[in-house]
C-alpha cells in the first residue's frame, strides 16, 4: 500500500508500549485475588488475597486513570512539549512504573507468606506507586503516538484508514506477545518476573524510537514554537461552524459508541480473565497434563487482530475504490453488533460451567475472535476519524478526549464486572440465572445501542461535511 516509512517506526514503538501494558493487565486481577499464588495454588507465588469484587474495582479505577490522563498529556503536547518530546517522557515514566511493580516482591515482610494489607503494607504502597507511574506516563505517551500517525498523511490521503489499521496491528502484536511472555512468567515463575518483562518491553520500545526518529520521522512531532516557525502559521482563528459540527461528531461517537463498546470489551481483563482461570477447562479436554496459563487467553484477541487486520485494511480500500465503503458511523454500528453477537458464546459457556463444572476451552476463544471483528470495525476507524475531523491545532487534545472515553468505559467495566459476582451469587437475575444472565446482558445492550446509533447516522454524516 506504499505507506510512509515513519509508520513502521511508530508501529514498533507502540507494539512495545502495548506489550508492557497488556503484560501487566493480564496479571493484575489474578495477582490481586491470589492469596497463595494464583489459580494453581502455588505457595511460592503469593498475591494480595483480595476478594474478586475489590480486585475488579481497582482494575476499573486503574484502567480509568490510564485513559484519563491523556487529556492533560494531549494538551501539554499541543501547547508546550510537542508530540515527540511528550512520547519520550511518557515512555520512560511508564518503564519506571513497571520496574516499581516488579520491585513489590522486595517489600514482602515474610517470604512465602501471602502478601496482603496486614502482612506487607510496604508491598501495597510500592504496588500502588508503580500503577501511578504507569498512569502518568501513559498520559504523556498515549495521545501523541496516534496523532503522529495522522501527521504522516495529507488530509485527503486515501491510505489513512489503512495506515491506522496497520498501526493497530502493531498495538496488537505487542498485546499478543505480552500474555505469552509476561503472563506465563507471572503465573508460573513469579509475579515480579511478569512485571519485569513488561518493563523490558517498554524500554526496548522507547530506545528504538529515539534511534530511528531522526531518520524516518524528521519534522514530525515538533514542539509548538518550532512547528509554527517551520510552517509559517498564522494565528489560530476561532472554530468555524463546520469545525464545531465535526467536533460534535467526534464527541457523539466517542461518548455514545466508544464507551458502550469498551465497557463490554474490557471484561477480558477482569470477569472473563477470572472465568478462564476458575471456570474453563484449560487442559483441552484432557489432552494436556497440566492446564495452560489462564493469561494465554489474553493473546486470543490480539492474535485475531493480527490475522484479520490486513483483511479489513484491504476491504476498506477496495470498497472505497468502488464507492461502497461504509461511513464511519455505520462502521461503529457494525462494531457494536458484532460485539453483542460475540457474547452469545459466553452465555453458552456459562451454562455449560453451571451444569458440568467447567466450560469448554472453545467458548472464550469464539468470543474473542468474533468481538475482534467488531473492534476492527470501530477502534482503528475511530483513531483515523479523530485525525480527520479534529481541527489541526486541537488534534492532540481531541485524541486525549477520545482516550478519555476509554477511561469512562474502563471505570464502568470494573463496576459491571463487580455486578457479575452479584449475578453469580443469585442476588439478582437478568433473564437467565447466574453468569449466563450477566453475559446475556452484554449481548443485548451493545446491539440495542448499535441500533440507536444507526438512527443517528444520517445526521452525523451531514455534520461530517464530506469527510468519510
Amino acid at each position: 500500500m506504499n505507506q510512509p516509512r515513519g509508520l513502521w517506526v511508530l508501529f514498533i514503538t507502540e507494539m512495545w508500549e502495548r506489550f508492557s501494558y497488556y503484560g501487566m493487565r493480564a496479571l493484575l486481577v489474578l495477582y490481586l485475588i491470589s492469596a497463595t499464588g494464583g489459580p494453581d495454588g502455588l505457595a511460592a507465588n503469593p498475591g494480595f488475597g483480595w476478594a474478586e469484587e475489590d480486585a475488579y474495582r481497582l482494575y476499573g479505577l486503574y484502567t480509568w486513570a490510564v485513559y484519563l490522563t491523556p487529556i492533560l498529556g494531549g494538551l501539554l503536547a499541543d501547547r508546550l512539549l510537542g508530540t515527540h518530546r511528550s512520547l519520550i517522557v511518557g515512555g520512560w515514566i511508564i518503564a519506571a512504573g513497571h520496574i516499581t511493580l516488579a520491585a513489590t516482591e522486595l517489600f514482602a515482610i515474610t517470604p512465602g507468606v501471602p502478601v496482603g494489607l496486614d502482612t506487607s503494607p510496604g508491598a501495597l504502597v510500592c504496588f500502588m506507586a508503580g500503577l501511578g507511574l504507569i498512569v502518568v506516563g501513559t498520559g504523556f505517551f498515549k495521545p501523541c503516538v496516534s496523532v503522529m500517525v495522522g501527521q504522516l498523511y495529507q488530509a485527503d490521503d486515501p491510505r489513512r484508514d489503512a495506515g491506522f489499521t496497520i498501526f493497530y496491528m502493531g498495538i496488537n502484536l505487542g498485546a499478543f506477545l505480552a500474555p505469552l511472555v509476561a503472563g506465563t512468567l507471572g503465573e508460573t515463575v513469579g509475579w515480579h518476573w511478569g512485571f519485569g518483562a513488561a518493563a523490558v518491553g517498554m524500554i526496548l520500545g522507547i530506545l528504538i524510537y529515539q534511534y530511528l526518529h531522526p531518520r524516518y520521522l524528521a519534522g514530525i512531532g515538533l514542539a509548538p514554537e518550532r512547528r509554527n516557525a517551520a510552517a509559517d502559521q498564522r494565528p489560530v482563528l476561532p472554530l468555524s461552524s463546520v469545525e464545531w459540527r465535526r467536533v460534535l461528531v467526534i464527541l457523539i461517537l466517542a461518548f455514545f459508541g466508544n464507551v458502550a463498546f469498551w465497557t463490554a470489551f474490557e471484561q477480558a481483563g477482569s470477569s472473563m480473565n477470572v472465568f478462564a482461570a476458575q471456570s474453563t477447562d484449560r487442559t483441552l479436554w484432557g489432552l494436556l497434563a497440566e492446564p495452560f496459563p489462564a493469561t494465554w487467553y489474553q493473546s486470543a484477541n490480539p492474535l485475531a487482530i493480527i490475522t484479520f487486520a490486513p483483511v479489513f485494511a484491504w476491504l476498506w480500500v477496495v470498497l472505497g475504490r468502488r464507492g461502497l465503503e461504509p461511513s464511519t458511523p455505520i462502521k461503529f454500528c457494525l462494531g457494536l453488533w458484532l460485539l453483542g453477537l460475540a457474547f452469545i458464546a459466553m452465555v453458552a459457556g456459562s451454562l455449560q460451567a453451571r451444569s458440568g463444572g467447567l466450560a469448554g476451552a472453545h467458548w472464550l476463544l469464539i468470543t474473542y475472535v468474533v468481538y475482534t471483528w467488531g473492534e476492527l470495525c470501530l477502534s482503528p476507524v475511530g483513531l483515523s476519524m479523530v485525525t480527520k475531523l479534529a481541527p489541526a491545532h486541537l488534534q492532540s487534545l481531541m485524541m486525549g478526549v477520545w482516550f478519555f472515553t476509554f477511561s469512562l468505559a474502563n471505570l464502568l467495566a470494573g463496576e459491571v464486572a463487580r455486578f457479575s459476582v452479584v449475578l453469580e451469587r443469585g442476588d439478582v437475575t437478568f433473564l437467565v440465572p447466574g453468569l449466563a444472565g450477566f453475559y446475556l446482558m452484554l449481548v443485548v445492550v451493545p446491539i440495542a445501542i448499535g441500533l440507536a446509533l444507526l438512527v443517528l447516522t444520517p445526521l452525523l454524516k451531514r455534520w461530517m461535511h464530506g469527510v468519510h
